[in-house]
């Protein structure tokens, strides 16, 4: 039986995303997962990397076809795109595209989806109302039936962390107020029954990081260590969660304090981000954690700055892409 494609969808036009799937594509075309584009055939085309295209009209021959030729399930963008100038007239065919990758996971078409890089802001002027990816994903997928505890749970990782986040993308100043007990120990459990299901760990160590310096010193930085971090930890370990800490975060992520745990979770956006991004800047990958697909995306942004140049990196994509199938294969299994 032959493995089904990934599906990509191809972010925001004006970006890096073309680029770097197209060098994906050449890295991985022989010897990687087979994956299909939901996205712009032309402009795919015109990416560079010795790139040829075919349009397909369903997976079932974009594995044929993926050697030779990246296979492109075509939707036209509806007006010109400016390499390096997001607009909000390409909105509609961006969110198209995801939904479309997302449609073809969950039917089984596809091993799982990756999703190349977005810009919130164009998305926000024409109306979409998610914070991002990883939200609209939790609410495309919220129908379909899952086992275990539903997400959606961020995690980045990258040099042998797994790091996990209880707030995504909050303002910092309003980080205190969006943490409880019930959002850590959900966040916790996902994270433990994706340790075992889609990253193999038969017994998951977790780490706790805490939200203050010193983690809080014993209420006198801060009291969210005292009422809802070490709750959560005593309602985790209660049901069956292997949990150490809370823990103040600058102690976590060393080379010894790494080896005590399998993923960390963390309360914050760059408590998380940060910590990957040093150990590997440029193969970070985002998983999102708790859905009925699978979905990875690159750990960075469009890349407006460098975009239509030819110098934006595919290491986060491929790995991305990696990962995915690995996860895919272990569902599968």
């Amino acid at each position: 039986m032959k493995t089904k494609p990934l599906a990509l969808s191809a972010g925001d036009p004006a970006g890096v995303g073309a680029e770097i799937i197209a060098k994906a594509w050449a890295a991985l075309r022989w010897e990687g997962p087979p994956f299909m584009v939901v996205g712009d055939a032309r402009l795919l085309a015109s990416a560079g990397s010795g790139v040829k295209v075919k349009t397909v009209t369903g997976p079932v021959e974009a594995l044929d076809v993926f050697p030779t030729a990246l296979p492109v399930l075509d939707l036209p963008l509806l007006s010109p795109v400016v390499s390096g100038q997001p607009s909000s007239a390409h909105a509609a065919q961006i969110v198209r595209c995801i939904e479309t990758g997302a449609g073809l996971a969950l039917s089984g078409a596809v091993s799982g989806l990756v999703t190349a890089p977005i810009a919130k802001a164009p998305l926000y002027d024409a109306g979409f109302t998610f914070p991002g990816h990883t939200e609209f994903l939790a609410e495309l997928t919220a129908g379909a039936p899952q086992e275990g505890v539903r997400g959606p749970v961020m995690m980045l990782t990258a040099g042998g962390l797994r790091a996990t986040l209880v707030t995504i993308h909050k303002a910092l100043s309003d980080v205190s107020a969006a943490l409880s007990v019930e959002a850590i120990v959900t966040a916790g459990m996902v994270t433990n029954q994706a340790l075992k299901r889609d990253f193999g760990v038969a017994r998951p160590r977790l780490a706790l990081a805490a939200l203050n310096p010193h983690a809080g010193e014993s209420g006198a930085l801060g009291r969210e260590e005292i009422e809802i971090i070490e709750p959560a930890a005593r309602v985790l370990r209660d049901l069956g969660v292997d949990v150490l800490g809370p823990s103040p975060a600058d102690t976590l992520f060393h080379v010894e304090a790494r080896a005590r745990y399998d993923a960390v979770l963390c309360m914050y956006h760059d408590q998380a981000l940060i910590p990957v991004k040093m150990l590997d800047f440029w193969g970070g990958v985002n998983v999102t954690l708790g859905l009925p697909i699978v979905r990875t995306s690159p750990d960075h942004g469009t890349g407006f700055d460098i975009a239509g140049r030819g110098l934006a990196r595919a290491d986060s994509l491929i790995a991305a892409i990696k990962l995915a199938a690995q996860i895919a294969a272990r569902r599968a299994a």
